[in-house]
């Protein structure tokens, strides 16, 4: 249910965000863009989303979402690559060569994770694919007061 919400927080800022780019496609509404950029994180991506918990703010060239590649960043540093694949795609032969890091950078692990439902900014079954350049240790602490992340389950006490 955590993941539904953060999926959905999401989802609606970047949906929100693409809403406000075709009311008004010369000034779109996005967060605060940094004053520096953050290295390895293509020159055509804007930030889209504020940081969320254990993932980061989130950025992507507009005309690619919502499918990506979408890349988490943290402190300024890329700490994933972002894809989602519809059901329907994946029916239908789907393929991704050549899935690799960004420059610089190596994948420590991956969640390839089913959206049974969609959620908002897409609302069709698929599934999130997450590239990490972070350890899961390191994960957990992004962005602690940020959006919360519904990926992280709760600690056995």
């Amino acid at each position: 249910m955590v993941r539904f919400v953060t999926a959905s927080a999401v989802a609606f800022a970047l949906a929100a965000s693409l809403a406000r780019v075709a009311a008004a496609p010369s000034e779109p509404m996005l967060p605060p863009q940094p004053a520096v950029r953050p290295a390895g994180i293509p020159a055509d991506a804007v930030m889209v989303s504020p940081c969320i918990a254990t993932m980061g703010e989130h950025w992507a060239n507009l005309k690619d979402l919502p499918l990506g590649p979408i890349y988490g960043v943290w402190q300024g540093k890329p700490v994933f690559t972002e894809m989602m694949v519809s059901v329907k795609q994946l029916q239908q032969g789907f393929s991704y060569a050549n899935i690799h890091a960004l420059p610089g950078y190596t994948i420590d692990h991956i969640d390839f994770e089913y959206e049974p439902n969609g959620h908002q900014g897409f609302a069709v079954p698929h599934y999130d694919l997450h590239a990490y350049y972070v350890s899961p240790a390191v994960q957990a602490t992004i962005c602690p007061h940020g959006i919360p992340d519904s990926a992280m389950k709760p600690m056995n006490r």
